[in-house]
Formats: structure tokens, C-alpha cells, sequence
């Protein structure tokens, strides 16, 4: 990839204006349980509203967008555990550029469904014994393709900061504002964006238990490696953060922390049964936080952004039954 500057609020404000006519303008929603519960006011970005279920869209599209004529016409390469597939698939689709995506082989079928029904050309790998960023490089160069990271590009993360823009555009300035991570590029647009527009805020960002790579990078100031994590929380099976969003992140985060699964299906619970939607578990990492520090939130004017709500209906009803 070739190296550029770490963006800033002014590319998030470009990409909105650049994909503004592609994306939905996704609801800010509240719930009288939760700030009761709470004793606190939480505002929900709901991004599981977002075209293809996912904020990944946004990044996707502002990527895509910015590609010459030469470019557009060989066509683009990304790897993806699901949502950053389908974002890719589609605005590649919207746009009239060929894609061909790299997904797990135990990726939600529902994610696989979906990216090619949006037209993408899917190859599977192993996620425990293969590489994707390898996959993808050689396909990139073997076949003259333009590689779309799933998180660590500035295009993609000046997009997914178009999220957390629109949240404090419409509620104001806010105490706190929890973040899903998985690679850290909707983290790492949130803090582009909650820094401008909420300079007092609290920014934090959130990993499953067992993936907690981006917690250890931030405590040792450094990127660390893990294996890949065994979570139901298949947005956040990530190894490592990327060298942009880590740049972002250490600079402007205040702290990363990390939540247990069940935890996790607790929050898809109480979503569907008190806000009557479904969030995928990647998608509850922020609010499960938040509840978790429910205590020393008392008061405060939260922000919890959920990431998406795309999840196979038979893998969601075994995790809400408890199977």
C-alpha cells in the first residue's frame, strides 16, 4: 500500500460530503430502560441501519470513490470477515467496479450470501492457518487490483468517522462515547470526529475479552500481535491494529477496554427485547462497556455507536436461547 498522511477532521468532512447521496443517514436512538438503568442519558448511533447492515459502507464507498479511471477498470481486491465484504461489494457494485473479496471460510453465511448477491467474487481462506493481507497482496499484484483494507487506509477511516460526526451533529457534545474495535478504523474516525466536535469527551474503545490486541498495543505503545481470537464477536477476530488507526488511536483515545462474550449476548438481548433490533455481537462491544461502567456513568451524556446487525438468524437465536 502506498504510504500516506494520517487523515484528519477535514477528510472526515470531505468523505461526508462525498458519500452523503450513497449512505442512509442512520437513526440516533434512545431508551427510557437504559437511562433509567443508568441513571444517565445514552444516545444509540445505530449503524445496523446503515446500507449493508454496517457502518463498514461508509469507508468502503469514500475508498472506492477517490479510484481513478485506470483503477475503476482493473477493478479492487479486499479481505473481510463479512461487513467490509459487503461494503466493498456494494459500492464497487454502485460504482460499476469489478471486486473480488477474500472472506474466512466460517464466516457468517448470511455475510457470504449477501457479498455475493452484491456482485463481489468470493474466495474463501482459512483465518486460523492462511493470510489475508498475503491473499490479497498477491492477488493485488498478480492481477494489476487496487487492495481495500478493511480498516487501515485514511480513505476507509476518514469515512467510518462520518459516523460519529453525524451523532454529535445531531445530540451535541457528549461526557463519553464508546467504540466498537476490531481493526480500529471506526475508532480511529470516531476520535478524528468526537475531538473536533466534543473536545471534552471520553473516547473509548472496546474488545472482546479474547481479543483484547488493540488493549495490550495501547498499554505497551506499540502495535502487538495476537492469534486470531475465538469470540462470537466475529468483527473484532483481529490480529493487530493497523499503522494508521494505531497512530489515531494512541494519540487521541482515552482508553481501550475489553468485555466477556456472554456479556455480549446479554446486550443483543437487551436490544431485542426493549429497542426491538437486532445488533450482531461485534455490534454490542460499546454498549456492553458502558453498562459495565454503568456506576461511574451516572449523570453523563453517553454515546454508544453500534457497529452493525448482521448475523446468521439460527446463530442468533442459539446465542439468545443460550444453546
Amino acid at each position: 500500500m502506498q504510504e500516506q498522511r494520517l487523515p484528519t477532521f477535514d477528510d472526515v468532512i470531505a468523505a461526508a460530503q462525498r458519500i452523503n447521496h450513497h449512505i442512509n443517514k442512520t437513526p440516533v436512538l434512545t431508551s427510557r430502560t437504559a437511562d433509567t438503568d443508568f441513571g444517565a442519558k445514552i444516545f444509540f448511533k445505530c449503524e445496523n441501519f446503515q446500507r449493508i447492515g454496517a457502518f463498514k459502507f461508509r469507508g468502503a464507498m469514500n475508498a472506492l470513490a477517490q479510484l481513478n479511471d485506470v483503477q475503476r477498470a482493473a477493478g479492487v481486491v479486499a479481505y473481510s470477515s463479512g461487513n467490509h465484504a459487503q461494503g466493498v461489494a456494494l459500492s464497487a457494485k454502485l460504482l460499476g467496479i469489478p471486486a473480488t473479496i477474500i472472506m474466512p471460510h466460517d464466516a457468517p453465511a448470511a455475510k457470504k450470501a449477501a457479498t455475493k448477491g452484491y456482485g463481489g467474487n468470493v474466495i474463501e481462506y482459512n483465518r486460523y492457518t492462511e493470510d489475508r493481507e498475503e491473499i490479497g497482496q498477491a492477488l493485488a499484484k498478480e492481477k494489476g487490483l487496487t487492495l481495500i483494507p478493511p480498516y487501515d487506509h485514511p480513505h476507509v477511516i476518514a469515512g467510518q468517522g462520518t459516523v460519529a460526526k453525524e451523532l454529535f451533529e445531531e445530540v451535541g457534545e457528549l461526557d463519553a462515547l464508546f467504540v466498537c474495535l476490531g481493526g480500529g478504523g471506526l475508532l480511529a474516525g470516531s476520535a478524528l470526529s468526537a475531538r473536533h466536535l466534543s473536545p471534552n469527551c471520553k473516547i473509548y474503545g472496546v474488545e472482546p475479552d479474547a481479543g483484547n490486541d488493540g488493549q495490550l498495543s495501547f498499554q505497551k505503545g506499540e502495535i502487538v500481535h495476537i492469534d486470531t481470537p475465538q469470540t462470537i464477536a466475529d468483527g473484532a477476530q483481529i490480529q493487530h491494529l493497523g499503522q494508521y488507526t494505531f497512530s489515531i488511536i494512541k494519540e487521541k483515545v482515552d482508553d481501550i477496554l475489553t468485555v466477556p462474550d456472554e456479556e455480549l449476548i446479554n446486550s443483543m438481548r437487551f436490544f431485542a427485547e426493549r429497542m426491538k433490533m437486532i445488533v450482531e455481537p461485534t455490534g454490542c462491544l460499546g454498549f456492553t462497556a458502558a453498562r459495565m461502567l454503568k456506576k461511574e456513568l451516572k449523570g453523563k451524556r453517553i454515546g454508544v455507536i453500534i457497529s452493525g446487525g448482521n448475523i446468521d438468524m439460527a446463530r442468533y437465536s442459539q446465542l439468545l436461547a443460550g444453546i
